[in-house]
Parts: structure tokens; sequence; C-alpha cells
């Protein structure tokens, strides 16, 4: 017929239409077609006949070529997924993301929303496939877990940053991915009971998004009571699509309106044998009428309109998979395992009844699953089902209800650091890194610190890694410190990681160490009028409780004497002083001052028993303070081998005063005499140009305990900064400072870190904070994690939270080399080589080596320095105990 037509056509007698139409229809009706019309079956076996002599002629050749074809084709493509899933398993992580206080409901549309950014190109999704996501519900006997798995091919952050915007104050911690099901370890064996829900209708209607009460209660509920080798994982598996599947998803949802089916057996038969239904539909279709009942007019209305909303937005493929898992002994009786399968079947089975809530147009059956432990590890996503955004955000987001049991919550939101807050580097301090998002570390600027850092925090909370940091940074800037540690943790961790450049910077003062440690005399150099008044406050202050103006009076009379004496006065000499007449008579016989005088005259009138009756309150404090070795040696050694002033400029002070050896009284006194001291260094400083002034750092643990001295906190706070001066003040709560140094640390420490408070606390903190952090988040901080305020460029910041870092790894022998090198370096400072010391103070032990031969020999009058030699101190009987 086909050879006909054309030579038909060509026929000059053709010129007509009209007989041209009748040759062509007269063609077709002696051809294939006509034969077809007049006789189908015998048609249909010529044609089957046809087809069998083809196939016995060419089937042997042709028939292997393509079946391996097709088992090519199908081998690679295989081989090719298996490529391009194992390169999206390649360096995948694991994102645990806890949830705030306050779950924001429309989160999980945000969230997924956010997620449709990671659709690849068109052609690339041809060539590689699609990079997809795993929403993680892991049940174990610490509670729920929920976790986003992600592949390696996705760039970090991109995730993490998705789930802190669509839930603000979340946190995410990152790790290398996991299985969701632990493995069986030595001598255990692990029984899985799990399965796969897919949609039991057409793709193209929605399951049911709109709930009154949080869905993932039931979810959550169902595997209550897991014991302690039993786990459960309930994973959605989601990639965004469009493109052909998108199509193929529209047509489905034209077949659901028409009233046709939506699988392909269904189809087949639909177009070889339409039912009424169908054809009812069709018509209706067509003709805009409907020839059912007002109840079926009604349900195809609702699944028109559920159809159409689905259609709209972005779309994602999807899978849901559960499964149980229980470790057994290798050993176990099949009576254990058969009950063990039994309790994994009936959990595994709440698990997917939980999905029984999603039912509306739509819902979810159950299918089998062979080895659904592998399967659940694997996260492979093949063929799924078409969900919407707002579909996928019921089933995948965080628990909106706070009373779900055993859900891991953060305890406090997390807030990004505002811009322009510092990185760590030579002029800025590491106080930690952020806790959203992809982690960076932050600092403190070195001239915001300036105006002074008030750390608040529990013992355990972080609070002694932030500060060794901090001095480290400084340490290694050769910026001055001074830190008074009364615990001594801090101490041991700084020393043990201080660069060994630093070594001979350092000067030590170490209770617990059998070395004699460096002497910082309160009485030794300065304005006379002003180490007096600072000696005298910080006794009046660490014993108000036992400190009368009689007293203050006996003491500060006693110190402005001992100034006036040739040589070098101690607190060593006090007792002496107001219990040795004879030693008494020689010091009081220089004084000029007229009412030093008055005073004597009147303490030499009185009997001895008043005598006593005054100096006593004096006396047993001096005689506590002064019995303990470490005391005597720092303290009233005789001439101060420390130069605070020269600590400032470059020094690195450590005052390690542990409660525990020293006591807490005398702990409190030596620690005041210390920052009495710096202070003194600090105000010296007025003499230096501003510009040569070197920033140092003065860290107070415990600030409480030692800030003693007689002027306000808010006046030595603001002379500090004009200093270069940076006061870090630490303690653990509210309640242990005065109402003046609560207020003047408040206001003029003006950067704060706060580590978890109390409830009480945290009320009062959160004034600082506020609103971005409430008293809540602040009484629900984690171990490490802070809430930050920090003064940037002058200005105080929004408020931030973050966590600290972990100190350097500790280097071993590290300790005993800084202690060395600073006992050589204090012993080169000594007149003499030695560190001079006042008389028969010193410990009887062998600590102090005894006189050379060039000190013996030393003119009496004096030495190098202009003050009596250690061989005529110690012969003189003024320094004879009394």
């Amino acid at each position: 017929m086909s050879a006909w037509i054309p030579a038909a056509l060509t026929h000059p007698e053709l010129s007509n239409p009209l007989v041209a139409n009748g040759i062509v229809r007269a063609g077709l009706a002696n051809g294939w077609l006509g034969d077809y019309l007049r006789d189908p079956g015998g048609a249909l076996l010529r044609l089957l006949g046809h087809m069998r002599e083809w196939a016995v002629v060419w089937g042997p050749v042709v028939g292997p070529v393509l079946a391996a074809v097709v088992a090519g084709v199908v081998i690679g493509r295989r081989r090719w997924a298996r490529r391009c899933h194992a390169r999206l398993v390649a360096d995948a992580r694991q994102v645990t993301v806890l949830a705030p206080p306050t779950v924001d409901r429309a989160g999980g549309e945000a969230l997924w929303s956010n997620l449709v950014g990671l659709l690849r190109p068109a052609w690339r999704r041809w060539f590689t496939g699609q990079p997809h996501v795993a929403c993680e519900y892991v049940f174990s006997e610490a509670g729920v877990a929920i976790r986003l798995w992600v592949p390696g091919v996705i760039p970090p952050g991109l995730v993490e940053r998705a789930v802190e915007a669509a839930w603000p104050g979340s946190h995410t911690r990152v790790g290398p991915a996991e299985p969701p099901l632990p493995p069986a370890e030595a001598g255990q064996r692990r029984l899985v009971v799990g399965g796969e829900l897919r949609l039991a209708r057409s793709e193209a209607l929605p399951i049911r998004t709109d709930f009154s009460a949080d869905p993932l209660r039931a979810l959550i509920g169902a595997p209550v009571g897991l014991g302690r080798d039993e786990y459960a994982c309930v994973q959605i598996l989601a990639r965004p699509v469009t493109g052909r599947r998108v199509a193929r998803a529209r047509r489905s949802a034209r077949r659901v309106h028409t009233g046709g089916s939506t699988r392909v057996i269904g189809r087949l038969l639909d177009l070889l044998t339409p039912s009424a239904k169908t054809r009812s539909a069709r018509s209706t279709t067509r003709t805009g009428a409907l020839h059912t009942d007002p109840q079926t007019s009604l349900e195809y209305a609702a699944h028109n309109r559920a159809v159409v909303t689905k259609q709209r937005g972005s779309q994602y493929e999807t899978v849901i998979r559960y499964a149980v898992a229980t470790l057994l002994p290798a050993d176990a009786a099949d009576t254990e395992v058969r009950t063990a399968r039994d309790v994994a079947r009936g959990r595994a089975h709440a698990l997917a009844a939980s999905f029984a809530s999603y039912t509306e147009h739509n819902h979810y059956t159950r299918h089998r699953v062979r080895h659904p432990g592998i399967v659940l590890a694997g996260r492979r996503l093949g063929n799924g089902d078409l969900l919407s955004v707002r579909e996928l955000a019921a089933l995948a987001h965080l628990p909106i209800d706070e009373a779900i049991p055993g859900v891991q919550r953060a305890g406090a939101r997390a807030i990004a650091p505002p811009p322009g807050i510092a990185t760590p580097g030579p002029g800025a301090k590491p106080i930690g890194v952020t806790d959203t998002g992809h982690e960076r570390a932050v600092a403190l600027r070195v001239p915001d610190a300036r105006h002074h850092l008030h750390v608040i925090g529990a013992t355990g909370s972080g609070k002694s890694t932030l500060l060794g940091n901090m001095i480290l940074a400084d340490a290694v800037a050769g910026r001055g410190i001074v830190l008074i540690d009364p615990k001594g943790d801090l101490v041991t961790d700084v020393i043990s990681r201080l660069p060994k450049s630093a070594g001979d910077r350092v000067v030590i003062f170490d209770a617990d160490s059998k070395s004699r440690p460096p002497c910082l005399n309160p009485l030794d150099g300065g304005e006379t009028d002003l180490t007096v008044d600072n000696l005298v406050s910080v006794f009046r202050r660490v014993y108000s409780a036992f400190w009368g103006p009689r007293t203050d009076d006996v003491m500060r009379a006693a110190c402005l004497t001992l100034r006036t004496q040739e040589g070098v006065a101690t607190l060593a000499d006090l007792p002496k002083l107001l219990a040795d007449t004879a030693f008494r008579s020689r010091v009081t016989a220089g004084v000029t001052d007229p009412v030093l005088r008055g005073f004597w005259s009147w303490y030499e009138e009185l009997t001895d028993s008043s005598r006593s009756q005054v100096i006593s309150p004096l006396m047993n404090k001096l005689r506590a303070f002064l019995l303990r070795p470490f005391v005597r040696d720092a303290i009233a050694g005789g001439h101060s081998t420390v130069d605070m002033t020269a600590v400032l400029d470059g020094g690195i002070c450590l005052v390690r005063i542990p409660k525990g050896s020293l006591g807490e009284e005398t702990t409190r006194l030596v620690g005041s005499l210390v920052v009495a001291r710096t202070w003194q260094a600090t105000t010296a400083r007025a003499r230096t140009p501003q510009r040569q002034r070197r920033d140092a750092s003065l860290v107070i643990d415990e600030c409480h305990n030692f800030l003693n001295l007689p002027y306000p906190i808010e006046d030595m706070l603001a002379e500090a900064r004009g200093f270069r001066v940076a006061m870090t003040l630490a303690h653990q709560h509210l309640g242990q400072l005065p109402r003046e140094l609560r207020e003047g640390m408040s206001t003029n420490a003006r950067s704060k870190i706060f580590f978890n408070a109390s409830p009480e606390d945290a009320r009062e903190l959160s004034r600082h904070t506020a609103p971005r952090l409430s008293d809540h988040d602040l009484a629900h901080l984690g171990v490490y994690h802070a809430a930050v305020r920090l003064v940037l460029n002058g200005e105080e910041s929004q408020p931030f939270t973050m966590l600290t870092q972990p100190l350097p790894r500790a280097i071993p022998g590290r300790a005993r080399e800084i202690r060395g090198i600073a006992r050589r370096a204090l012993r080169s400072r000594a007149p003499g080589g030695v560190t001079p010391v006042s008389g028969p103070q010193a410990p009887p032990c062998s600590s102090r080596r005894p006189a050379t031969a060039s000190e013996q020999t030393r003119p009496a009058n004096g030495d190098r320095r202009g003050q009596p030699s250690v061989r005529a101190r110690n012969a003189d009987p003024r320094r004879q105990q009394p």
C-alpha cells in the first residue's frame, strides 16, 4: 500500500482532488487497515505469524544482544547510583538540634522552604543526582535526640544556619555521621524490626497538616519505656524536586480530578475497559455538569481544592522509615529472643501507628523492608512520595509542646554575636567560640578590655577555662599580668601552658611550694601615707567583724612609726614594736611628728594590763598571720624582691594562695595585700606619659575577698582604665558581693560574661541582657556556655551567647621549667644573690643559704643599695625576737 499510493498520486489524471481522494480511499480499503476492519482476528493472526517468522530468523541474533544491552543499562545505572550515593555518604555530617525553650510553630516550614535552595542545576541533577537530607528522631533510654543527616557535598554551615534561622535560639552540634541505630558489640547480637511508610493513595492528595496540638506527641510517646539496650529511630528522607518529577505529580492530579486511576495497571484497565465512573467524570469535565449525588460532589470538590493547594509551592520527594533495635547477648536463649522480637514488633507497630494522625485526604500504609537496620544506616533515597513543604514540615519539625518529655532541649537560646565583634589576634583576647551557625572564634579587643570585665559563674561552669585562655593570650602578647587565684587550679593550668620564652618574666607566689617565695613587703617603698592607708584598710576590711577604732589607731600609728626608722620595716616588726620596750624606745626615738609622739607618750603611760588590752585584738591577728612560714617569707621577708611596676610593664605575677593551705582569712589578707601593692604600682603610672603606658591585666578570681582598698570600686575602675590596667573580676554569685561592690561592678565593669546563674541572680543579671536573653536563658545555660555582652569600640554591644574553648594541651615538664627559670631570675634580682630577710623571722630550715665571704666582709653600714648588709641586719639587736 505504501508503494501504490505515491505512484497513483503521480498520475496526470489526478489533478482533480475528488478523483485523487477516491483513489486514496480505495487504496486504504485494500491495505492492512482494510483487512483489519473487515477481519480483525485474521489480521492479528497474520501479524503474529509475521512476528514469529521474524523472531525465528532474527531472534537468535537480536535477542542476546538486546538482553545484554538491557542488562548493561540496568547494571550501569545501579553502579552509577551507588557511586553517586557513596559521594553523598563520604564526609557526611550529623547535626544534632537542641530545641530552644520556646519553639516557633512556623519554624518547620521556614526550614524546609530554605532547604529548597539545595536544588542543583538540571544537567547536574541528571548526571549525578540530587542530594537529600535525613531528619531522624533517635530514641534511647536517655531520651529523644533530633538529628539532621547532611551529605558531605552540601557546604558546611548551610543546614546549620537554616536550622537556627528557622528556630531562633536553637543550638546545633555538628559531628561526623553515625548509624542511627548502634551496632552490636563483641559478645552481642542485634535484633532489628522495622519497615517503611508510603502514601496509600495518589501522591497528588495531601496528608493532614492542620493540628490544634503537636502531632509529634504520638510519635515521641510511642517508644516510651525503652530499656538500656533498646533503641528506636524514625527516619524521614527528603530531597527537593522539580521538572519531570513535578510534572508526573500534576498528571496524577489530573487523573484524580477526572476520576481515573493513578496506578499503572489501573490506567491500562481504564484504557481498555473504561468504567461508568470514569465515563461520567469525563463527561462531567467536558460538559461542566455533575451527574452524581451531592455527597459525591462535595467530596470531589474537597479533593480538587486539596490537590490544587498541594501543587502550589515547592515539592519534596520523601520516604519514611522506622526501626526498633534490641541488643542481646550472643548466647541468648530462644525464648528470650522471641520475647525481645515480640516487644520490638509492638514498639515498631506503635511508631508506624503514630502516623495515623496525618490521615485526611491521604494516609500512610506500612511496607515491609528487608534488613531495616542496614537500610536505615544506608540512608538511600530512591523513588519516594511527593509532599509539599507544609506537609513535610508537619512530619519533620522540632516539638512545639514544652510538656513533651524526654526531648533533648537547649537550656538557653543561642544568639549570634553582633557585627564587629573581634576575632583572636595580637590586639584581642580570645573568650570563646560562637554556638550558632558556622563556629567562629570571638575575642575582646584590648582597648575595650580597659573598660573591665565582670565574670560570674559557679564552680565547674567554665569560668577558669575562660580566664586561662585570656591570661595565656596576654602572656604571648607580652602584656603584664597579675593573677590572684584562691583555689590554685588556675595558676597550675597556666604555668603548665606558658611559653618557655616567658619564664624569665614570671614571679610565682605558691603557698604549697617548698621553695622560698618572693617577697612583697607592704611596708617597703612607695609614699608613706598611701602605703600605710592601704595596709590598714586591708586589715580593717578583712577583720571587719573584730576591728574597732582603737585597733585601727594602734596599727596606723605603729606602721607610720616603723616607716620612720632606717632600713627596711616589715610586718614582723609590729609585734616587737608593741610588746618590746627596748625595741620601741629605739624606734620611737627618731619620731619627730608631734601626733605620733603624743600617741607613744599615751601608750607608755598605760599599765601593762591596759596596754595588753589595747593591743590584744591586733596582736592575735598578726600572730596568726605571721606564724605561717609562707606568709612570713612572702610578706614579711625583708626588702621586696618583686617590682609590681615592672610586672605591669610586661611581667607575669601568679599568686597561688589556696584557702585549704592558708585558711580563709589569711588567704584574703595575702591576696588583698597583693591587690593593694598592684594598685600602688597602677597609680604610680600617673608619672608616665600616657602613650608610654603598656596594657596590663589584673585578674582576680573570687574578687569579693580581695577588693579591700580604701577607695570606692567605681573610682578604682575609672582610674585603672586611664592607666591602661584592665581588671577582670570573677566570682560565683551575687550574694557574695556587698551592695556597694555589686553596684560599682554592675556600672563600671562594662563587659559582662555570665555563666549559669541561679534564678535569683538571673533576674538581676537579665537587666544587662534583656530582651535578647531573658532570666530563663541565664538560669539554663549549659556547662561552658555563657551569655556575653561586650564593650565594642567604647559602646555596649548587643548580648550574645558563646561556648568557651578548652585550654591548650598542657606541655609535659613545662611547669617545672617555668618554676626553675622563675627561681633563677628571683635570685638574680635579690641583693647578693639571695632574697634579704628580716632577721629571726626567717624559717629555721635551710631554705636560705649562709652568707658568703663577700657578704661577711661588706661594710656594716650598708651594701650596694644603701641598706644594711645581711650580716649587719641579722646582728642588729632590734631584729631579735622579743
